[in-house]
């Protein structure tokens, strides 16, 4: 396993990051989801990312559990809040009470005194994020997170939150978006942004919710047992089932073949080769994914290789930053 700094923070991750969207708490069972996640400690991976919403909070519950016994030191644990977590009003958005009262149910579900990372998983446009990142600094301030990050913002909505943090001394040091070959829309705004204020890239989905490892044929149904399948997964992939998308996904199988890769390998590989990427977020169903994936780390790409891959998906590569698009306003 190779190591990054956090952005210019002082926290160093591991650049492969185990993360539980989806799987744990809803497609995997406790004892696989226990698995997967021992799994990648033995791989050499320290950090792991989850999210209160996941799995209807009990994602963090089976990451907890899964993490018992280990040394907390020697893990960074990082967290999410924004999305709703009960069905009051303000069990959901980043209001001071639903930070304050999620940090302390993700605490418990997590069995952990502090996250590492406290992440805002969306923008709110309902709360000021005055009133925000006062929260956020006071969730630091009491020793329940050690540092600040964001999740699928814009450039400008990062720029206004990192002056806050600056007023109020507190470490925002992160953005943890959408990235992969396929998906570049973070490319134009984000991280030039980013890169200027010291905040570093936790990147989510490198493989194209599977897509990018080639299991999807253009012309033929997805494999059965694959997340394009599965009644959750399969709605975050179906916008990527496109044949022309499909068809030259293909066509990067000899690249990976000739550089010793599998394809999931080349695709973790390629988003650790953007200078501002710290980390990229792996899932798994299986020990054996995780065991696959963390060969990515380490791994240098050389220009003639980037330059193939750009020629090929340049056609159905998404890169307007619009993309990044905040919730609509709540009533």
């Amino acid at each position: 396993m190779e190591f990054r700094h956090l952005g210019r923070s002082g926290l160093v991750i591991s650049e492969i990051a185990y993360g539980n969207w989806i799987t744990h708490g809803s497609q995997v069972e406790a004892d696989a989801a226990h698995a997967c996640v021992h799994a990648a400690l033995e791989a050499g991976i320290t950090t792991f990312d989850t999210a209160d919403v996941y799995a209807g909070t009990k994602a963090e519950t089976v990451l907890g559990d899964a993490l018992k016994g280990q040394r907390r030191e020697g893990l960074e644990i990082f967290t999410k809040v924004f999305w709703p977590t009960g069905p009051g009003r303000n069990d959901r958005g980043l209001s001071r009470k639903h930070i304050l009262e999620s940090i302390n149910g993700s605490l418990r579900r997590l069995q952990t005194d502090y996250v590492d990372l406290y992440q805002a998983h969306r923008y709110d446009n309902s709360t000021p994020l005055e009133e925000t990142m006062l929260a956020f600094a006071d969730v630091v301030r009491s020793g329940k997170a050690l540092y600040i990050g964001v999740s699928e913002w814009k450039a400008s909505e990062i720029r206004a939150a990192a002056d806050l943090a600056r007023q109020l001394g507190v470490p925002l040091i992160s953005s943890q978006p959408q990235y992969s070959m396929l998906w570049r829309v973070i490319e134009a705004e984000v991280v030039p942004a980013c890169e200027e204020l010291g905040l570093g890239q936790i990147v989510w989905s490198p493989i194209a919710q599977g897509v990018l490892t080639g299991k999807y044929l253009p012309g033929q149904a997805p494999p059965a047992g694959s997340r394009a399948t599965d009644a959750v997964g399969g709605n975050f992939v179906r916008d990527l089932l496109d044949d022309e998308v499909l068809t030259r996904v293909q066509q990067l199988k000899p690249l990976a073949q000739e550089s010793g890769l599998t394809m999931a390998q080349l695709a973790v590989a390629w988003v650790l080769q953007n200078r501002n990427v710290s980390a990229a977020i792996i899932g798994a169903s299986r020990p054996e994914q995780v065991e696959e994936n963390v060969k990515a780390a380490g791994v240098k790409l050389d220009e003639g290789l980037l330059k193939q891959i750009d020629e090929i998906l340049d056609p159905v590569v998404r890169r307007d930053p619009r993309l990044t698009t905040s919730p609509a306003k709540r009533p």
